[in-house]
């Protein structure tokens, strides 16, 4: 039996557990039942209480009291003692069914996602080459207040490609937050960072839009030759992969939380593997008749 989810990364302020709340409340206005998982062992407020916390098993104030550990490390301390107890999420994914999507809310410390092996193991006990078999799709958020600085637009996406490559699953970004671009950034404008391309940074400095205002470079301590060469360097590898295209997300308009949900069944396949559902005894009765 498969089972379906959804990992929501990327980094501090990106709005992963407010999309994710989002998600929740719009899956249970269309009847759609799911899962919600937090794995931020820092995280302490939710609108919608997880059905699986990792703060049950570890959290991270207690890691850095007793460990004497920063938040980084002590982040890192508590996915290595996830990994040696998995048992923690095997127990409470194995029963779900595959009508359950399965949200995972992930931290937001960006090392996760690029520099250490944790999460890649994670995954593969997660998906179908490990024990549980889910078919699972990250999604990796990126505030759209990025565009207004090109050169930390494109560090975001490298860092999204860097996950995508470490990951090794379907994989979906989002440009969230989309709400506080309004009037500050051009339909028009916008439209150039859906598919990352190096030319966006040849006009620094900001250019007209189509009538929402102009978009405002705020690059003041990367306007050396030296950092627009490395700007360059890192635009020219995102070019040349063509691995990222984002789609835009507002949390406060219900068709664009569904919009990045269809993306998100498509990945996993989800609608796919729905078998057609049989007609029950009150509708073949009144055929019948």
């Amino acid at each position: 039996m498969s089972k379906y989810g959804v990992l929501v990364m990327g980094p501090a302020g990106a709005g992963k557990t407010t999309f994710c709340s989002a998600l929740i409340s719009h899956l249970r206005n269309n009847k759609r039942s799911c899962f919600y998982i937090n794995l931020d062992p820092a995280a302490e407020e939710f609108v919608h209480e997880p059905d699986l916390d990792i703060k049950e098993l570890i959290s991270l104030e207690d890691v850095m009291e007793e460990m004497g550990l920063g938040p980084n490390g002590g982040l890192i301390y508590c996915f290595e003692f996830l990994l040696d107890n998995l048992d923690f999420i095997t127990e409470a994914i194995d029963p779900l069914t595959e009508d359950y999507l399965i949200i995972i809310d992930m931290p937001g410390q960006i090392e996760l996602y690029t520099h250490i092996p944790i999460l890649p193991a994670l995954v593969k006990h997660l998906t179908r080459t490990g024990a549980l078999g889910v078919n699972l799709c990250a999604a990796y958020l990126l505030e759209a207040t990025f565009v207004v600085d090109k050169a930390k637009y494109f560090a975001g996406t490298l860092s999204a490609m860097s996950s995508m490559v470490m990951l090794e699953v379907p994989h979906i970004n989002v440009l969230s937050k989309m709400d506080l671009v309004k009037g500050t950034v051009g339909k028009r404008e916008l439209k150039r960072f859906l598919d990352p391309d190096s030319s966006l940074l040849d006009d620094i400095g900001g250019e007209e839009d189509d009538g929402a205002g102009e978009a405002k470079d705020a690059e003041t301590t990367m306007s050396g030759n030296s950092f627009k060469r490395l700007n360059k360097a890192v635009a020219g590898l995102i070019d040349s992969f063509g691995m990222v295209s984002y789609l835009k997300l507002d949390v406060q308009d219900e068709d664009s939380v569904g919009n990045i949900l269809s993306y998100i069944d498509d990945a996993i396949q989800y609608h796919e593997a729905q078998e057609p559902k049989e007609p029950n005894d009150t509708m073949e009765m009144e055929y019948a008749d």
